[in-house]
């Protein structure tokens, strides 16, 4: 109900342009109704994703306009009339993002959240409970077992099932530890580790350009990039697709993806350079935390991100610069600086929503970030 702010640490890059509204739904007893509000020209997006993160349909602004709108959202099993949305899997993630600009827009913003509705007939879903990421692998495939009898993974995956056979991952079948090894055992865990390691890698979903780096093509649609799957939901799980919102990160000095603190930095746009968007862009500071996780810099600005619907200005030749550093720039440069902290580490990334065909397609790309 309320933008983030420092104190927002439940995910990783947090976004204070939209206020989110979030529900799981499971379709095992039937289909449910989804009601959603007139929002006119406000930006607004629900995103539906089966039990794999994949991205299956999105209600709003770009696909089903300003108007609203009732909905019939039913299982891959069940008899509908033809224009229902159906879902891959009985298990559905639905994630709206609606646009909040700033305290004095929120009571609008509320109303509107308050006309997004989800009507279900009732029934219990089945009861799976949940494990950490983090669980011994015993513990996790047995879960991921468990998931998997609830929502079969598409035939498109029989080639990665086939391939995994010996570790006895499959629906429909029990998933038994003891079957294995010491020495399989050991195999297992010491996979289940290198997997680990290999999603923290930030070019698992990034490549890079210049000095940006851009988000994957498949990017909440993942088909069968599983490495990209993975990665993503441990960077930004349930990242929107290109056509809804585009992501990129700053690739920092030296390539790694961050800015040393206590240094200043100038983005310049040139006259008519600006992302080309449908809805709005914006660039987030986060400090980087010893982890690898990043949450907004506390700043006495209160300034966490800037974008177009800041009020920037312009230079006598027409360009647009956004001043980074600790420091207040001063003057006319006020208005365009985004705060950065003295010291450790801190990561830009812009994010534009309803990214047009240049951003998309990748004719157009972002200036470089560079050194004051």
């Amino acid at each position: 109900r309320a933008p983030s702010d420092p104190r927002t640490q439940k995910v990783t890059a947090p976004n204070n342009d939209t206020l989110a509204s979030s529900a799981f739904i499971d379709l095992f007893a039937g289909p449910v109704r989804i009601f959603v509000p007139p929002t006119g020209a406000r930006y607004f997006s629900l995103q539906m994703m089966d039990a794999y993160t994949n991205t299956f349909c999105i209600l709003g602004t770009r696909t089903t306009g300003p108007e609203g709108g009732e909905y019939l959202l039913v299982g891959p099993g069940e008899a509908a009339p033809p224009r229902a949305i159906r879902a891959p899997t009985p298990s559905v993630w639905a994630l709206g993002r609606m646009l909040a600009d700033g305290e004095a827009d929120l009571a609008a913003a509320h109303r509107l959240q308050d006309g997004l509705k989800i009507v279900a007939e009732g029934g219990a879903p089945p009861s799976r409970g949940s494990v950490a990421v983090t669980a011994p692998w015993p513990e996790f495939f047995a879960q991921v077992q468990r998931l998997m009898d609830d929502n079969p993974p598409p035939a498109t995956d029989d080639a990665l099932l086939r391939r995994i056979a010996r570790l006895g991952l499959a629906p429909g079948r029990p998933f038994n530890p003891a079957r294995f090894t010491a020495a399989e055992r050991n195999q297992i865990a010491a996979g289940a580790a290198a997997g680990r390691a290999e999603i923290q890698r930030l070019d698992a979903v990034f490549r890079r350009v210049g000095g940006w780096a851009y988000q994957s093509a498949q990017i909440g649609d993942y088909g069968q990039d599983y490495r990209l799957r993975a990665a993503t939901c441990q960077w930004g799980i349930g990242a929107l697709t290109p056509q809804e919102a585009m992501y990129a990160r700053g690739a920092g000095e030296d390539g790694s993806y961050f800015y040393p603190g206590g240094t200043s930095w100038r983005l310049r746009f040139p006259k008519g350079g600006l992302p080309p968007v449908d809805a709005f862009w914006s660039l987030t500071l986060y400090r980087a935390e010893p982890d690898g996780k990043v949450y907004y810099f506390d700043n006495p600005a209160g300034r966490y991100s800037i974008g177009d619907r800041s009020g920037l200005a312009q230079a006598a030749d027409g360009a647009t610069d956004i001043w980074i550093g600790p420091k207040d720039p001063g003057g006319s440069r006020s208005g365009n600086w985004l705060p950065a902290p003295p010291d450790g580490r801190f990561v830009l990334l812009m994010r534009a929503y309803l990214p047009r065909r240049a951003m998309v397609d990748g004719s157009y790309l972002l200036p470089p970030v560079e050194r004051i």
